[in-house]
């Protein structure tokens, strides 16, 4: 139990003393960038489900018609 006593305190201090966290402009600027690779992903996303999906509707469509 000693042990993991002295992780949890080395874990706080090293957290404490040797993290160099980012300043809050950093923090903003990266969450910018971060939505807007989002938005961008998702909407290429978007655009290539759509576009198979309407060119799975219409191989379906040419191949029921063929069979009719």
């Amino acid at each position: 139990m000693s042990l993991f006593i002295d992780f949890l305190k080395g874990s706080y201090n090293e957290f404490r003393h040797k993290v160099e966290w980012p300043k809050w402009a950093d923090l903003q600027s990266s969450t910018i960038v971060v939505t807007i690779a989002t938005v961008i992903l998702a909407l290429f996303t978007f655009g290539v489900d759509e576009l198979f999906s309407k060119a799975i509707s219409n191989i379906i469509g040419m191949l029921i018609n063929l069979f009719n």
